[in-house]
């Protein structure tokens, strides 16, 4: 293991430091020869810091391997602080949240600290890209990294909808719950959108979600064509507006792009009228008032215009 310094950032909410610091041992004793240990350096988010902060404090002391222990909004924030910097160093993943959706589509080990630090302390590293969301909120301007994805409609409502007690007795189930009121409370809109150099066009949907990776909990493949590696963003556009409309989106998800393309071996996602599957590199859209909008998983309040770019390879994840 060619690894003599360790940043660790973690978010205290979920778990105690103590139960990670024995389960780091353990699987350094997995991976390590006898005698030879790294140096470790916590850094613990807050409310007021998330982990962006105490991640560019990490980076500027020049560890070896930085880990984010923490949920998917842990994982961003050390992803966008990577981002920022030059040099920085590879990213680890203990996954410790509801979605964990980064790790899902990197098959990290989830459930299991000890599995999740071997994996960062001895795996190849994987160029992971970055998305960066700019938009305006309350008046001042917003520019955020993110993973996963970010968009307003249903997905949104459904993170806003979702009871947050209820989410920390059953995990990412407490979604499912919150869905038929997401859908109810979700219209659709006609907006203009930008796709990289293309002249603006206008849709009428009510979800539009801007991937990163494209897989969710539960094993559910929403994106199918996502590739966290690939330089490129995969837009889903969903427009169903009633009960038949609806059956019918639900068959283009779990057929046509799910076990349809399964067996056929089909490479790239069908789109119709009304789940639409587009690639790009930037994305600017413009809605008629502001929505719920969400950022990997996280309620960032409601956004009427935003513009969305990647870069491509920003982190180097084990």
């Amino acid at each position: 293991m060619d690894t003599s310094t360790i940043a660790l950032v973690w978010n205290p909410s979920k778990t105690d430091r103590d139960v990670l610091e024995t389960a780091l041992d353990a699987a350094l004793h997995d991976v390590s020869a006898e005698g030879e240990r790294p140096e470790t350096r916590w850094y613990e988010t807050t409310i007021d810091d998330p982990g962006q902060g105490v991640a560019a404090t990490a980076i500027a002391e020049k560890p070896d391997l930085l880990i984010a222990i923490g949920g998917d909004g842990t994982v961003r924030a050390v992803a966008q602080a990577i981002g920022d910097a030059e040099n920085a160093p590879p990213l680890g993943i203990v996954p410790l949240g509801t979605g964990n959706l980064l790790a899902r589509n990197l098959d990290v080990p989830l459930n299991n600290p000890r599995k999740a630090f071997q994996r960062a302390l001895t795996g190849e590293g994987t160029p992971v890209d970055l998305g960066w969301v700019e938009f305006e909120l309350d008046g001042e301007a917003q520019r955020h990294g993110f993973v996963v994805m970010v968009g307003f409609g249903i997905d949104a409502q459904m993170i806003v909808e979702t009871d947050d007690e209820l989410k920390k007795k059953a995990g990412w189930l407490a979604y499912v719950e919150s869905l038929g009121r997401a859908v109810q409370a979700s219209e659709v809109v006609e907006f203009d959108i930008t796709l990289d150099d293309a002249e603006p066009r206008s849709h009428h949907a009510h979800t539009l979600l801007i991937a990163n990776c494209g897989t969710l909990q539960g094993g559910i493949s929403l994106i199918p064509d996502a590739d966290p590696s690939d330089g490129e963003l995969d837009l889903l556009i969903l427009s169903a507006d009633s009960v038949a409309q609806w059956m019918g989106t639900f068959k283009s998800m779990v057929w046509d792009n799910g076990l349809k393309r399964l067996i056929s071996g089909s490479d790239s996602s069908e789109s119709n009228d009304l789940v639409a599957h587009v690639r790009a590199h930037t994305v600017e859209v413009t809605l008629p008032h502001a929505h719920a909008f969400e950022i990997d998983g996280d309620d960032v309040g409601e956004v009427a215009s935003f513009r969305v770019e990647l870069q491509p390879a920003a982190l180097t994840v084990r």
